[in-house]
C-alpha cells in the first residue's frame, strides 16, 4: 500500500468515524471469548499480510486456505455423528439408521465403565452401564457393535482416551474376524490423554507411562495400520470446560507438540507418526472467531512442523481436523433454539475448512438423543452440503480484512501461550503446576459473570425467556440393561480358555515392565477375550494411578 492509498484510507476512515459518532448501541461489542471487537476493519488492519507467506493457496504452505487444492469441490467433509447408548446390540442398530440416512463415517460414544477401565460388573460400574455412551466389555460386544457393518469400506473414530489402546485392539481383532487385515481399516482413536490432565479428567494411568502407550500406537499404526490416525488431539473439551477460542487453539496445539516431541523422543521418525495425526476441535457460537481459529490452526502447526521439527513430508504439515459443534452452547430452556445453534456452528466448521464434523442434536442437553434428534441433527449437515451454496467455492471468506485480522490476532495470541508453556519447562510440567486449569476456569468464571450481568445474552436463559413445559421427547435406557450386560460379561469369562487368556494377561504383565511395544501383546490378549477391565487391571498394577494435584 502506497502512501497516498494509505492517505485516502485515513482520510476516508475520519469521515466514517464523524457520521457514526455516537450512535452505537449500547452494549460490547465483543466475541464468546470476550475478546473486543471494533466497528469496522480496513486494509490498515491487514498491512503487512503477505498472501504468498501468509495465506498461498489452497493445499499450499502454510495452508490457511486449507488442506486440499480442491476442498469441497473434490468432496464434502465426513459427516460422522457421534452415537452409542446402551448395548452394541442396540448402538449396532443406530449405526446402521444413521448410514442409510446418509451418514458417511461412524463415530462411537462409550459410557463411563468403559472410559474409565471398569467391565460393567464392577462395582464403580452400578448404575453408568449403558447411560451415555455404548457399553463395550470384551471382543464379544465389539463383534456385535459392527455387526453386518463392513469394516473395510467405512471409516471408525472413536472417543476413547486412557484406554484407547485396548480399543483400538478390539476393533482391529473385530476386523480381524470379519476377514479385513489391519492395513485396509480407516479411522480415528482419540487417544489424547494430555487434554484430560487438562480438562476433562477421565484418567487412569499417570502421565509417563500414557505417554509411552500413546508413543507404542504411533509406532504400531506406522507399521501395522497405516490409514489410521493414531491420536485425534482434542481441543474439544478444553473449551467444553469453559476456556476461550485462543485457549482452545494454544492448548490443543501445545499438546500436539508434546505428542510429536514423545514420538521423537521413542526414536521414531517424524514422518513416520505425523502424517497420521489429527485433530478434533470445538465451533461454538461465535461465527468469525471461530473460522479465524480453524485458519490460524493450520498455519500454525504447518509452520511449526516444518521448522522446529524438520518435517519433509508434506502430509506431516497438514493440520486434518474435526468438528463437533459445542454441547456447552446447548440450553435446556427452549431445546428447539438448539437446531439453529447448531445449524451456525456447523457452518462456521465448514467456511473454516474441516475434514469431518458432528452436528449436535437438539435434546443432548437432557439426555443422549432420540432417533428423530439426531436425523435433524444430519439432515443440518446435509443441507449445508447440498443447499446452501457454501461449498460450491473453497475458503470465500478468504481475504475479508476482519477475518485476516482476527486469524493473525487468534496466531499471536496462541504464540504468547506457547511461550508461558515453555517457561514451565513444556506441557506436562504445566499441567502439574495447575496452569491450563486455572486458565480455563478464569476464563469460564468471566463468562458466567457476563451473563448474570447481563453483558451476554443467551436466547432463551437470560433474554427472550418464556415459561414452557418440557414436552421434547428424550431418550430413555431401560434398567434392564445394565443387568443384562453385566450377564453378558460374565459369559465370556466362563466360556473363553482361561488357561489361554490368563496366559496371555501374564505376558501383558511382564512386557510392561520392560520398554517393548505393548500393541501387539494387548492384541493378542483381547483376541483371547480378556475383558478391558482385566487389562486395565494389570496395567494398573505396574503403572499405577493418577492423583491430581489440588488446585485452589
Amino acid at each position: 500500500m502506497n502512501a497516498n492509498d494509505k492517505e485516502k484510507i485515513r482520510l476516508g476512515k475520519k469521515a466514517w468515524e464523524e457520521r457514526t459518532a455516537g450512535k452505537e448501541r449500547q452494549k460490547k461489542f465483543m466475541t464468546v471469548s470476550s475478546v473486543p471487537i471494533k466497528p469496522l476493519y480496513t486494509p490498515e488492519d491487514v498491512e503487512g499480510l503477505d498472501y504468498m507467506k501468509d495465506l498461498n493457496y489452497p493445499g499450499a504452505y502454510p495452508y490457511t486456505r486449507g488442506v486440499q487444492p480442491n476442498m469441497y469441490r473434490g468432496r464434502n467433509w465426513t459427516m460422522r455423528q457421534f452415537a452409542g447408548f446402551a448395548t452394541a446390540t442396540e448402538s449396532n442398530e443406530r449405526y446402521k439408521y444413521l448410514l442409510s440416512q446418509g451418514q458417511t463415517g461412524l463415530s462411537v460414544a462409550f459410557d463411563m465403565p468403559t472410559i474409565m477401565g471398569y467391565d460393567s460388573d464392577h462395582a464403580r460400574s452400578f448404575g453408568e452401564v449403558g447411560r451415555v455412551g455404548v457399553a463395550i466389555d470384551s471382543l464379544d460386544d465389539m463383534e456385535t457393535l459392527f455387526s453386518d457393518i463392513p469394516l473395510d469400506k467405512i471409516t471408525t473414530s472413536m472417543t476413547i482416551n486412557a484406554p484407547a489402546s485396548i480399543l483400538w485392539c478390539l476393533y482391529i481383532a473385530t476386523a480381524e474376524k470379519q476377514g479385513v487385515p489391519s492395513h485396509k481399516l480407516g479411522g480415528t482413536i482419540q487417544n489424547d490423554i494430555l487434554k484430560e490432565y487438562i480438562a476433562q479428567k477421565s484418567w487412569i494411568f499417570p502421565p509417563e507411562p500414557s505417554m509411552r502407550l500413546i508413543t507404542d500406537i504411533f509406532g504400531f499404526a506406522a507399521q501395522h495400520v497405516p490409514k489410521w490416525n493414531s491420536v485425534s488431539i482434542s481441543g474439544y473439551h478444553i473449551r467444553e470446560a469453559g476456556s476461550t477460542a485462543v485457549q482452545e487453539l494454544a492448548f490443543t496445539l501445545a499438546d500436539g507438540f508434546a505428542y510429536v516431541e514423545a514420538g521423537m523422543k521413542a526414536g521414531l521418525d517424524v514422518d513416520a507418526f505425523a502424517p497420521r495425526l489429527s485433530f478434533f476441535f470445538n465451533a461454538h457460537m461465535d461465527f468469525f472467531e471461530e473460522i479465524a481459529k480453524y485458519r490460524a490452526a493450520r498455519r500454525i502447526w504447518a509452520r511449526r512442523m516444518k521448522e522446529k521439527y524438520g518435517a519433509k513430508d508434506e502430509k506431516s504439515l497438514l493440520l486434518r481436523f474435526h468438528t463437533q459443534t459445542a454441547g456447552c452452547s446447548l440450553t435446556a430452556q427452549q431445546p428447539e433454539n438448539n437446531i439453529i445453534r447448531t445449524a451456525y456452528e456447523a457452518l462456521g466448521a465448514v467456511l473454516g475448512g474441516t475434514q469431518s464434523l458432528h452436528t449436535n442434536s437438539m435434546d443432548e442437553v437432557l439426555s443422549l438423543p432420540t432417533e428423530k434428534s439426531v436425523r435433524i441433527a444430519l439432515r443440518t449437515q446435509q443441507i449445508i452440503a447440498e443447499e446452501t451454496g457454501v461449498t460450491n467455492t473453497i475458503d470465500p471468506l478468504a481475504g475479508s480484512y476482519f477475518v485476516e485480522a482476527l486469524t493473525n490476532q487468534m496466531e499471536e495470541e496462541a504464540e504468547k501461550y506457547f511461550e508461558r508453556i515453555d517457561n514451565y519447562g513444556g506441557v506436562l510440567a504445566a499441567i502439574d503446576e495447575g496452569f491450563f486449569q486455572q486458565e480455563i476456569a478464569d476464563a469460564a468464571y468471566r463468562y458466567q459473570q457476563e451473563i448474570e450481568k447481563d453483558e451476554r445474552i443467551i436466547v432463551g436463559v437470560n433474554g427472550y425467556a418464556i415459561e414452557e413445559s418440557q414436552d421434547i421427547e428424550i431418550l430413555k435406557i431401560d434398567p434392564a440393561i445394565e443387568e443384562n450386560q453385566r450377564k453378558r460379561v460374565q459369559r465370556v469369562r466362563e466360556t473363553r480358555d482361561n488357561i489361554v487368556c490368563n496366559n496371555r494377561l501374564e505376558a501383558l504383565r511382564k512386557a510392561a515392565g520392560t520398554s517393548d511395544n505393548l500393541i501387539p501383546v494387548i492384541l493378542d490378549a483381547v483376541r483371547a477375550y480378556a475383558t478391558e477391565g482385566e487389562i486395565v487391571q494389570v496395567l494398573r498394577e505396574v503403572f499405577g494411578e493418577y492423583k491430581e494435584k489440588p488446585i485452589f
